[in-house]
């Protein structure tokens, strides 16, 4: 531990160290792949892994992911649920651009 931050809290010590907690990290790292299998990094299973919405009420665009329903609370764990709640909050220029590094700075300013 640095000596002059340990009388602050976690938070208060990420935020003078400039880092993100560790929810928000892995959420970064699942934003990122499911960014690049929905852009075709991942060829062989990319269109299978998330269902997209078919409606134009959303964006206007097929941008949008479907959220599944699932009985067991363990299905909510997997990648393609934990992301689609997040995704379909992201604007449609960060989404659509095709640099993983425009996309990973357009979400984390919101």
């Amino acid at each position: 531990m640095i000596r002059r931050l340990e009388h602050l809290s976690y938070e208060e010590r990420l935020e003078e160290l400039e880092l993100f907690s560790l929810e928000k990290g892995r959420l970064c790292g699942d934003l990122i792949v499911a960014f690049q299998y929905l852009q075709g990094a991942y060829k062989k299973d990319g269109d299978k892994l998330f269902s997209r919405v078919c409606c134009n009420r959303t964006r206007d665009d097929d941008f949008q992911l479907k959220e599944g329903r699932f009985r067991l609370d363990i299905s909510k764990k997997f990648i393609t649920m934990m992301v689609v709640r997040h995704w379909n909050r992201i604007p449609r220029e960060v989404v659509t651009t095709p640099s993983l590094e425009v996309f990973r700075l357009g979400w984390m300013r919101l």
